[in-house]
């Protein structure tokens, strides 16, 4: 029973030591909390297979106990413990979503019983989980591309969290595709009919970031002429995706904690609350506990977003998936217009192997995109990468080439003004340079007449 614990909630403390006692004895792994508030912690920390709430609690009472774990752990049965005079209210939670009631004073072989059953239905759960991953094709998951072990583990969680609507916090460096990963996550569950709305939080002003997501009334600053919904409530019944979440500051982080707490916002400018039912994924390439340790990021805030956390690895982490990410981009830019490629030659897919990708995904995907505009033919060839890559991986020492840098600069150029026909504005925009580069670099090179 140890791999399934439970939480069992009562403002009694003799009720909870003789429930311990009786668990214990059994061998039945448990953690207890004497509030509601203490038992939402726990469980924003840990999975729990079942929740044993007392009814009638000061603060959040068991009912709303019930409620936040169907919206946010809707994997975890939640039993109601009852006193006599409130046994029909008891019935009731049952409407509510409770799994079974159990009445006070506890009959302990009830107690073992309800554990027993729903640790059956957990397990009989987990093998019908992990036999629908057997028959999924687990080089891809939507979007998602990847075999190595680090995709299989997102491609896991992805799978045990698409019934509910749990916080989820990704992070990951730039490039990684949390985004990307937000979308799959969103698409894969019972919101999927319903917007994913994303948010570049560092991107948006600090006296604006308010307002772009809580909405605003009219007349609350200079500027707002008229009423604004806002993000969060655009996004209602879906998902909303904060990316750079490390970047919100710690004014406006007390108001979302609050709006993930209670459900509600209130537009600025406005002195009444609207509910708003918003599944919250956040993502940031930064150190929150870092960011918590320097007083930058709120801990409670932290805790309510990482209710389920993901790691997304570097490229440089999961080099056994370039060649599936390759294939994926070669048809995606294929479809999309560009010459059709069909081949990687093995020289261009060894230098792609050895590279250390800072950029990560995001830099492989830019790369195959200029090979597609730079190249010839139905092949990808190794002078059809960039020069950072190909020096990049003889600098390690793993291949020799006998083009030296200021040779590939110069085909490079050339070949892209070929490309554009002499525009060396859109040359520029090929090569991920400046237009001043550009002719600073047909001028070292003696192009500066070249026409294609």
């Amino acid at each position: 029973m140890n791999e399934f614990p439970i939480l069992f909630v009562d403002d009694d403390q003799q009720i909870l030591e003789v429930v311990a006692l009786f668990l214990e004895r059994n061998s039945i792994l448990f953690d207890t909390a004497p509030s509601g508030q203490q038992a939402l912690e726990k469980i924003q920390q840990k999975e729990y297979s079942a929740v044993f709430t007392d009814l009638i609690m000061p603060g959040i009472s068991g009912l709303d106990l019930l409620k936040d774990i169907r919206y946010n752990n809707p994997e975890t049965d939640v039993v109601i413990v009852t006193g006599y005079g409130t046994i029909e209210s008891a019935i009731e939670t049952l409407k509510c979503g409770a799994y079974d009631y159990l009445q006070k004073p506890i009959n302990f072989e009830r107690l073992k019983a309800l554990i027993n059953r729903i640790i059956e239905k957990r397990k009989l759960q987990l093998e019908n989980t992990l036999i629908k991953r057997r028959l999924k094709d687990r080089f891809n998951y939507g979007q998602l591309v990847g075999k190595s072990p680090k995709m299989q583990q997102i491609y896991e969680v992805i799978d045990l969290i698409s019934s509910g609507s749990p916080t989820v916090l990704i992070q990951g460096g730039s490039g990684t595709g949390k985004e990307l990963v937000a979308n799959v996550i969103h698409q894969n569950s019972i919101r999927k009919n319903r917007p994913f709305i994303p948010v570049n939080c560092g991107a948006i002003a600090e006296g604006l970031l308010e307002s772009e997501l809580f909405g605003h009334i009219k007349g609350a600053f200079t500027g707002a002429i008229k009423d604004s919904m806002g993000l969060f409530k655009a996004a209602d019944g879906g998902t909303i995706f904060l990316d750079e979440i490390a970047e919100v500051p710690p004014s406006l982080q007390v108001k979302l904690l609050r709006a993930l707490q209670e459900k509600k916002i209130r537009p600025v400018g406005d002195a009444h609350e609207n509910e708003v039912d918003v599944r919250v994924i956040a993502a940031t390439n930064r150190n929150l506990e870092k960011a918590i340790s320097n007083k930058s990021f709120r801990q409670d805030l932290f805790y309510r977003l990482n209710v389920i956390s993901l790691h997304m690895p570097s490229l440089r982490e999961i080099k056994e998936d370039i060649p599936h990410l390759v294939i994926h981009f070669m048809k995606k830019f294929s479809r999309e217009g560009h010459r059709k490629v069909e081949h990687i030659s093995p020289k261009a897919v060894d230098f792609l192997m050895r590279y250390d990708w800072p950029g990560n995904v995001r830099q492989l995907e830019n790369t195959i995109e200029r090979a597609f505009a730079l190249g010839t033919g139905n092949t990808i060839v190794a002078r059809d990468l960039p020069p950072e890559i190909c020096n990049g991986s003889q600098n390690d020492g793993f291949l020799k080439t006998s083009l030296n840098l200021m040779e590939n600069e110069k085909i490079l150029i050339k070949r892209a003004l070929e490309q554009t026909k002499g525009n060396k504005a859109e040359a520029a925009k090929l090569l991920g340079i400046n237009i001043t580069t550009v002719y600073r670099k047909m001028q070292k090179y003696d192009m500066e007449e070249h026409t294609p």
